[in-house]
């Protein structure tokens, strides 16, 4: 199988587990900006800093920029954190499943 042909089958592979797993990851993505909005209320954030501050942290380790200083903010910021990580994960588990069926309708079509 030529690679054209495998990105195709990996493209064709990703959009349908994406299909399949799309109400996990929009609800995770509501949950980790519903959660910024709180930790902006608390700590006085705008709506974009809340927003900012809620996907740096849980899709990255953040840049520290923007650090809540209250104990409440403090959890609900360790629990954005946990949202991104499971949404992440999601994604690269799509993707390697995705990569995995392409690479397998490879071999089956060269036999």
């Amino acid at each position: 199988m030529d690679a054209r042909s495998m990105r195709r089958h990996f493209v064709a592979g990703l959009i349908a587990g994406l299909r399949v797993v799309w109400p996990i990851l929009s609800s995770l993505i509501i949950l980790m900006i519903a959660l910024g909005l709180l930790v902006g209320l608390r700590e006085g954030w705008s709506i974009q800093e809340s927003v900012y501050f809620a996907f740096v942290s849980g899709l990255t380790i953040g840049y520290g920029d923007l650090a809540p200083k209250s104990l409440l903010a403090r959890a609900l910021a360790i629990l954005i954190g946990v949202c991104g990580v499971l949404f992440t994960a999601l994604l690269a588990a799509v993707a390697v499943k995705a990569l995995g069926a392409a690479s397998d309708d490879g071999e089956d079509g060269a036999r």
